[in-house]
């Protein structure tokens, strides 16, 4: 036997052993029964930093005690997250994300999604995906969507938007999660 196959061999088992590591570490976790990182955490949305370091882990605020109970969308205002709640899973918090709001905020309350449209042209002119709708108010639409291009909405305080952006990642699983009929609960 040569030394390149016991070096090509050598290699090959080292590749093994560090790819048997990798997917070992990635399942220690969910075996350990902790909590699984939210998608945003991993996105290049608009609250991601440009090189996070391995120590920065991501603050997510607990979902608001006034969020009511069932299956819903809780958006906070004052914090600009958002939590998808469903009771019947353990954890109960599915999915929690920042987004950037439009330039107006909705009313304070509980709304039904009542139209979805996976792909359009945002008021600023962008091309957005998943777009989810559920309040009207004084001549402007509150809805969540993600633009194609990652970008956030630009706050032109003469024009009302109510466009409410996330990362593409995170708009996939509120489109997932929401379907017409669904309550979307602002609070404070």
């Amino acid at each position: 036997m040569g030394p390149g196959v016991v070096v090509a061999g050598l290699t090959l088992g080292a590749l093994a052993v560090v790819s048997l590591l990798a997917f070992q570490a990635n399942g220690a976790q969910d075996r350990a029964g902790g909590a699984r990182p939210t998608p945003s955490a991993t996105s290049s949305g608009p609250a991601a930093s440009a090189a996070p370091s391995a120590s920065a882990t991501p603050t997510v605020p607990a979902l608001p005690t006034t969020s009511g109970s069932g299956t819903r969308v809780v958006y906070s205002v004052g914090s600009h997250y958002v939590w998808l709640v469903d009771p019947k899973k353990n954890p109960q918090v599915v999915a929690a994300y920042p987004v950037t709001p439009g330039s107006v905020e909705p009313t304070l309350g509980s709304y039904p999604v009542y139209s979805r449209t996976p792909s359009t042209t945002g008021t600023d002119g962008r091309q957005i995906e998943h777009v989810v709708r559920f309040a009207q108010q004084n001549g402007v639409v509150f809805g969540f969507s993600a633009a194609l291009d990652g970008a956030t909405p630009t706050t032109d305080p003469k024009a009302k938007t109510g466009g409410i952006r996330s990362s593409r990642q995170d708009g996939q699983l509120l489109w997932d999660f929401a379907p017409n009929g669904t309550r979307v609960i602002v609070v404070a």
